[in-house]
Formats: structure tokens, sequence, C-alpha cells
């Protein structure tokens, strides 16, 4: 069916709700976007699905969520009945729709008889992930688009082990998905009747209080964090979001009762309407909190995004200035703090291992090197680092101390299996809290470490091919790589090449050895001079991103080698 047939039947859809059938009629006019949006089904892979709302099979709407939830469902059809007893836990964001969504996809469920547990309003996505292990649930759903635009939302299936699915799972998942083509004939369970059944559960605080007193076990030093708490001086965004209820009563648990919310950011808010993107990686998202800094002369600023899962920090500099950090200096600091935190304590274990995406800084790995520490490597993505955990508790082969990805995720305590800002909220005003007992600031602290480790610095580019020809144009570019295989770049020779998508890393002579990593259409080069650059599809956006990092004695020097190898990458792109 092309998609000028599947727009009219949509449009001719007699049971399609109101407000995308009145979207549809203004698209009359309009093939581009018409075509955009019908010309094929939204891509579901590990992470889910992500897209712009609005009526279509390539759009997020109450049609391809039941769509996908009915994929869940039938794939769980195939498992024993007391997984469906377990059933799936389900949480949203603050997005438009998102409690919608949430509660269309419990009434999909429930029409399987699966039970769902369903928060009774917006919660985090590292809560949905610590509920999952906490109910023992087999699944869990969470409705958010992360850090997008406004215009966007999607969905995330969560596995058992409170990760993100993963490759196995979700590619059963996915074809269950597919095999779903008339998004009108999918069942839904009545809504009231699932609650009178308790088919469908509502939950709340009970799970708020039980994560809390989890989040508690994440400060090292209590008596320090009480101690500084009620002086140093913090400034909390919450970005429109979800993280507001728990990252202030966290930080009240901890001690750190001298903050002051950006008042303008503290309710949720589907509109954003004081940033374009409610992403703690952008400086414009800091623009308030930096005012409401300088005004009390606050130590350090934290926002995080809208699902609180991602963090980001503005620290205090000897000017009064804040800087922003990026999200592997935000990483190498506080592992920096735990790491030497448990030795002073005499209690890091021997087989301490610290966990980190290949596109994740190397500063880190020379930090935890100096501690006696393994640094364990895997593929973007935090259901790689939750499968590590899982395999350490496992096999007992080493200690998790701390896990994190360059996209300002980190996750202190495995008791949630994914990114946590809450967490990292906590530990981060606590280390914050150790540089005031010092007479310092975080700045000061980083400091200190680039010139105990060297000066490091990364940058993240990302080009988007949205649209009918996208896919082809990132796949294109993909086979550019590999095909044309350069050799150089900035006059610094690649003396390694590492291809996931075949598993073997090549070194100069021509000498190859096994990745034991998992298939990924991922290429790393290692250079001359311990840079490397690394090149990836999105796994959730129809984005290629690009990935250099670099080191040097002094900061002049690395930021001067970043440049030149940005160059140098854009150069070969577009020859």
């Amino acid at each position: 069916m092309s998609w000028k047939d599947t727009y009219q039947t949509w449009l001719n859809e007699a049971s399609l709700e109101t407000s995308l059938k009145s979207e549809l009629q203004q698209m009359a006019t309009d093939d581009t976007q018409i075509e955009d949006a019908f010309y094929g089904p939204l891509s579901f892979g590990t992470a889910g699905m992500r897209g712009l709302l609005g009526p279509g099979i390539n759009r997020m709407n109450i049609y391809t969520v039941r769509q996908a939830t009915e994929g869940l469902a039938s794939f769980m059809d195939t498992l024993d009945d007391d997984v469906k007893k377990r059933g799936v836990a389900i949480s949203f964001d603050s997005r438009h729709h998102s409690q919608d969504f949430a509660h269309e996809a419990a009434r999909v469920l429930g029409a399987h008889g699966i039970n769902s547990f369903v928060f009774e309003s917006l919660r985090p996505t590292p809560e949905l992930s610590f509920t999952v292990r906490h109910l023992h649930a087999y699944a869990g759903i969470m409705i958010t688009a992360s850090h997008n635009p406004k215009e966007y939302n999607g969905y995330k299936i969560y596995g058992e082990d409170g990760g993100q699915m993963p490759p196995k799972e979700s590619d059963l998942i996915t074809s269950y998905v597919r095999q779903v083509t008339d998004l009108f004939k999918i069942k839904v369970a009545d809504e009231e009747q699932l609650l009178k059944e308790q088919t469908m559960k509502i939950i709340g605080d009970d799970v708020d209080q039980d994560y809390l007193a989890k989040v508690k076990t994440v400060t090292i030093n209590p008596k320090l964090a009480q101690q500084m708490g009620r002086d140093m001086k913090l400034v909390f965004t919450p970005l429109h979001g979800t993280g507001q209820m728990l990252g202030e009563k966290a930080l009240k648990n901890a001690g750190f009762t001298n903050y002051e919310i950006v008042p303008e950011q503290a309710q949720p808010d589907p509109e954003f309407s004081t940033v374009k993107k409610p992403n703690p990686e952008d400086p414009e998202a800091f623009k308030l909190a930096i005012e409401l800094g300088k005004k009390i002369n606050a130590d350090v600023l934290v926002a995080v995004d809208p699902d609180a899962d991602r963090l980001g920090t503005a620290v205090r500099q000897p000017n009064g200035e804040y800087q922003l950090l990026t999200g592997n200096q935000i990483a190498s600091v506080l592992l920096h703090y735990i790491l030497e935190a448990h030795k002073q304590a005499g209690d890091l274990p021997a087989n301490a291992a610290v966990v980190k995406s290949i596109v994740s800084t190397e500063f880190a790995t020379k930090i935890a090197a100096s501690y006696d520490v393994s640094m364990i490597n895997v593929l973007t993505g935090f259901k790689y680092i939750a499968q590590q955990i899982e395999h350490f508790e496992a096999t007992g082969e080493h200690t998790y101390m701390f896990g994190f990805e360059e996209s300002y995720g980190y996750l202190v305590k495995p008791f949630v299996h994914d990114k946590d800002a809450i967490q990292s909220l906590v530990l981060l005003a606590e280390v914050a809290a150790y540089y005031r007992s010092q007479g310092k600031t975080l700045y000061d602290g980083l400091q200190e470490l680039f010139q105990e480790y060297g000066y490091f610095r990364e940058k993240t580019i990302s080009q988007t091919y949205a649209g009918i020809n996208g896919a082809d144009e990132i796949k294109a570019l993909m086979k550019k790589f590999r095909e044309e295989a350069p050799t150089h770049f900035a006059g610094h020779a690649i003396v390694a090449t590492e291809d996931f998508s075949t598993q073997i890393k090549t070194d100069k002579s021509g000498q190859s050895t096994p990745i034991e990593l998992p298939v990924a259409n991922v290429l790393k080069y290692i250079l001359d001079d311990e840079t490397w650059i690394a090149i990836r599809p999105s796994g959730t956006e129809p984005k290629l991103k690009f990935y250099i990092g670099t080191n040097a004695g002094d900061l002049s020097t690395a930021n001067e080698k970043l440049t030149e190898f940005e160059t140098a990458l854009n150069q070969f792109i577009a020859e």
C-alpha cells in the first residue's frame, strides 16, 4: 500500500480520534507532510521508538502506541501464565499525551489478560527501572522522548532486569510489532473494568518511598553531606519534567537543604515554555539557573532532563561566572570521588570495576587505572551496562562501582539498571560539598584532575538525516567510511580500526584480532597520538553521530587538537 493509500485509509477510518482526524484534514494539500507521516512505520529498535506527535504510521499517537504494546503483549502470550501475572510496570513523563499513551498501553495489555502497574502521575525513567525489579514485573514501559523538543514523544521497553530490552528480546518484540498491520483493530480493554478487576493497578507513593530509601545509600560520607549541606548553595532545575519531587526529597534526605529550584522550570510543562530543547547538554537550558545562581552566589547548578535520567551541571569559576561541564567531565569527577572516598575508608574492593560505553572518555579509564580498578567498555546503550551489572552479580567476578555514557548518563548504585539523574544529583552535591569543605569549588576539583591525569577533550557531533531518504543517506555515509577506509586524520596515522559490524580490530600492519562485543554498526579509529574517532547511527533518531576524544599536556593544545580533528573529519565526509 502506498503512502497515499495509507493516508486515505486513516482519513476514512470512522473510529479515528477526532483531533488526529482534524490534523489529517489540515495536511490534505501538503503531500510532503503526508508522505513523511505515512511513507513507513515509525522505527522500532532496541531503544523502543521515538518520533513526532501526530497522525500517521510514522508518528507517535495512540494507534502506534497500541501497535507497540500489542507486539509486547503478543510476545508475552508465548510465555508462561505466571509471566502475565507478574505484569508490566508503566510510567510516563510530562510531555503531551504521555499519560494517555501510558493508559492506552495498559488497556492493550489488559485485553491480553496481562497485569499492569501504572503510576498515578508522572515519574522519572530511573524509578520505572527500579519499579520493574522492585515489583518483580516481567517488563516495563516508559513513555518519554527524553530531552527532545516538545513536538516529540517516545516509548521505551524494559526487561525484567530493569534495563532496556537487550537485542535478542527486543528483536523478537519488533517482529511481533511488525505483524500488527491494522492499527485500528487492536483490542483494548475497558479501563474501569481493569481497575475493578485489579488487572490494572495504580501505584505511587509506596514505590517512591522504597526508591528514595535506596537513593539514601548513594551518599558515601553522610557526615560530610550533613555538615556541608546546610551551608553549600545549590541551584536545581528539573526543566519542566519529572525530576522535581524526587529530586528535592533525595537532596533533603541526604542533608542538602540550602538549595533553590528555578521557579519558572519547577512545574511540569509539556510546552517546555522556557527552553527550546529541555536538554541539560544545551547551554540555553542553564540560562535561568545561571541567573539564579549569580543572584545567590551558588556553588553549583544542576539540571536534569524531563524524564530525569540525564544530568548536566555548571560550576562556579573564580571570576564568578559559571562553566558547563561535559558529560565526560562530570563522570570523571564523580568517579574520582567515589574511588578516592572508598580508598580513604579502606573499603575499595579488590575486584572493583567501572563500566563505560566505547564512545566515552579515556579520562575515566586513566583515573580508574590509578586506583587499580578495571575499566570495562561496552557498546552504546545503557542496557549493555545493565548486562555487565547482571554478570557481576551472577559471577562475583567484579564489584560494580560506577557506570556512565558520555551523553550525560550515570549510574552510581545498581538498584536501578539505567541512567539515574536522581542518584547523580545527590552524589554531585556531595562532591561539591567535599570541595567546599576544602575551600574549593567543583571547578577547582576538575582542574586538579586535569593537572594530575592530563587534559582530555571530547566532542560529539550529531548530523540529522530526516525524512524518507534519511536512512539511505546514513547507510551511504557508513559505507563510505568502510569502503574508502581513511588512513589519516589531521596528519595523524590511524594505528587501528575497530569495525563492530564485523567484530574485527585491524592494526596498521593489517593484523586482525576479534572484538568480543555484540555486533553493532559502529566504526572506531585509534590514532597514533591516542586520539580516537567513532561513528555510529543513533538508535532512536535519524542521526549519524561522530565522536572525537583527544588529550594533551595542556588545555590549549587539547582544544587545538580537537578542532583539527573535527575539521579533518568534516573534510572526509564532504569529499
